[in-house]
């Protein structure tokens, strides 16, 4: 009897699982499928033949869109937030371990802008960026609006991080005659470094793909998101869904290769 009612609710979690895995990756895989047809195939199904025409036109000189320069600027503005969210949020973990004047306000100011819509966000450093003089631009507004994004994100996981981690080692490593450079460098950096790992990965993907908050900072040239938005009322052929293929299979790659580094980067842990 038990085992039944046991089996009636992995069945259902089961169904559950599949109708929600089926809503989120439904819409993907319409894309993916369109964007393998034929030369002469439009935006909707059926298929009209089926090739890689649209991948090789992706390469090509384009009446509209920019797709290599939005992706290389894409790339760079997220590895430029993803040092900058990893670096900054390792410091303000390791700060807010010991209890200081203005602790609490100062991080409820940190996780502020996660309530704040994003687009009043982007409106509101763009803005300030002209009244000051300066034109927005994708390499400075938006990395700062950017920055607003990951900060947050990357602040809290860090706290959690090191409100499970125990003084004991490093109490260990001094009293073994380790300097504090050393503590950190033996003792605590290989001990955090996963969750540093995934903190880059969140950092860079939140920026790669950011809309609202790049909307009114990039400036004069577009990221990826952007571009693709802008294609959206320009572009009508599939090699809008090609390069929406490219993108998603870079995302897999990009989280693919971070799960490889934590896996490698434990397996080296287990072995010291």
């Amino acid at each position: 009897m038990h085992s039944d009612k046991r089996s009636r609710e992995f069945y259902i979690l089961a169904a559950f699982f599949a109708v929600f895995v089926l809503f989120l990756y439904g819409p993907l895989s319409a894309i993916l499928i369109l964007s393998f047809q034929g030369p002469n195939g439009g935006l909707t199904f059926p298929l009209n033949g089926v090739s890689l025409h649209w991948f090789f036109n992706l390469f090509e000189t384009q009446a509209v869109g920019d797709f290599g320069g939005s992706f290389q600027r894409s790339l760079t503005l997220g590895l430029m937030v993803m040092v900058t969210t990893v670096l900054v949020s390792l410091l303000a973990g390791l700060a807010f371990r010991r209890k200081f004047i203005g602790a609490t306000p100062l991080f409820y100011l940190s996780v502020a802008s996660l309530v704040v819509p994003s687009i009043i966000v982007s409106l509101g450093i763009g803005v300030v960026f002209q009244q000051v003089g300066f034109q927005p631009s994708w390499y400075s507004s938006a990395f700062g609006a950017h920055l607003t994004w990951t900060l947050p994100f990357g602040v809290l996981i860090m706290f959690a991080v090191f409100n499970r981690f125990s003084p004991s080692y490093e109490e260990a490593a001094r009293d073994l005659g380790a300097s504090a450079w050393q503590t950190f460098r033996h003792v605590l950096l290989p001990m955090i470094a996963p969750s540093l790992i995934g903190v880059g990965l969140f950092g860079f993907s939140l920026s790669y793909d950011e809309f609202a908050r790049t909307l009114m900072t990039a400036g004069t040239f577009n990221t990826l998101p952007l571009e693709i938005y802008g294609m959206t009322t320009n572009v009508t052929t599939p090699v809008l869904y090609a390069l929406g293929t490219v993108t998603t299979v870079f995302s897999f790659l990009v989280i693919g290769g971070t799960l490889a580094l934590i896996i490698a980067v434990n397996r080296r842990r287990a072995r010291s």
